[in-house]
């Protein structure tokens, strides 16, 4: 993480504050440190209750497809596999999840909707500071509450990994700004949330936070969400080996970070944050794993390296209208 006061800063031995309070936390992390039994017991709680056990959020990546290929494998869930496209989708990522889900014999959703377009131009042309992946993951999480409502399924299933959302806060308010790292960002996109939207009718009921998406989905339908990346000690290094041999997963030639499987909007996203905070979320998850041990800082930097240039970002603006100026 670069130095970013008011938030992030180094003292003079060269430690940033983040580390010192992990450092202070740290003994009561490893107390709460999940085991696969934690998640055989909530599994079973919901087991074979309704039509489907889960429902499975599928980008196409490998968190994702792996955690669909465990629920179906290893926990024998009866599954729903959800995708979604805002028309920034790669075909890589939705034939990752057609080939999974033919071979695994689960029921899937896609849903294709250019519905947020707008709000993603008007990002683009008034240079807000929002981050576009913010607000998409406030957009989706609320379909993916809609749809599991619609289909009365207890529990939603991420690919979320150990450097992203974990139980207690994916499921409560108390996520609110949790991290430092984060607090210019979500002031950002709350404040175009709450202020850019107001000529713009079709996003009267956009909800203007992850909080209030929680809790609408309260009052709506309840829902666990969990990853099993959470509970299981293997990582990305064993099972991309697994997806690739089982399911015939494949990388995107070009992706951010290196290995990923993100959307083509992405790239954009990637940019603005590095532009107007010096780092992104990517950045934050990846520091959170290196403390915790399960990559290397080296590893890390090499992951994050920028792999694409203002050819790939016009590319994609361009489904916007909006060009960008490589002098900038």
């Amino acid at each position: 993480m670069p130095e970013s006061e008011p938030d992030i800063f180094l003292n003079k031995e060269g430690i940033c504050n983040i580390c010192l309070t992990y450092e202070h936390e740290k003994q009561d992390d490893n107390k709460e440190k999940l085991l696969e039994s934690d998640l055989l017991k909530i599994l079973d709680k919901y087991k074979g209750k309704k039509k489907y056990d889960c429902m499975v959020m599928c980008s196409g990546g490998k968190d994702s497809t792996s955690a669909l290929y465990f629920m179906k494998t290893r926990y024998n869930l009866n599954i729903l596999a959800f995708m979604f496209d805002h028309g920034f989708e790669t075909k890589e990522a939705i034939d990752n999840v057609r080939n999974a889900v033919d071979i695994l014999d689960v029921d899937f959703i896609l849903y294709k909707s250019s519905f947020m377009k707008p709000m993603f131009s008007k990002i683009l042309q008034t240079d807000s500071k929002a981050t576009l992946c913010h607000i998409c993951s406030i957009w989706y999480m609320d379909l993916a509450y809609d749809v599991a409502a619609r289909y009365d399924i207890p529990l939603i299933v991420a690919g979320w990994t150990k450097g992203q959302s974990q139980t207690k806060k994916a499921n409560t308010q108390s996520n609110k700004n949790h991290y430092t790292e984060f607090l210019l960002m979500s002031e950002a996109t709350e404040c175009f949330l709450n202020n850019q939207l107001k000529d713009m009718p079709q996003y009267k009921r956009f909800p203007k936070s992850m909080e209030e998406v929680l809790k609408r989905a309260k009052k709506r339908h309840k829902s666990l969400v969990i990853s099993p990346h959470w509970f299981l000690p293997y990582g990305p290094e064993e099972y991309v080996k697994i997806i690739k041999q089982e399911l015939g997963w494949k990388a995107p030639a070009l992706s951010y970070p290196k290995g990923s499987t993100n959307c083509l909007l992405n790239f954009i996203s990637v940019y603005n944050s590095i532009k107007h905070f010096g780092y992104t979320h990517y950045h934050v998850e990846a520091s959170k794993l290196i403390r915790k041990g399960v990559i290397s800082r080296e590893e890390a930097i090499e992951q994050l390296k920028q792999n694409f240039d203002f050819e790939t970002l016009n590319k994609v603006a361009s489904k916007m209208n909006i060009s960008f100026d490589d002098s900038l």
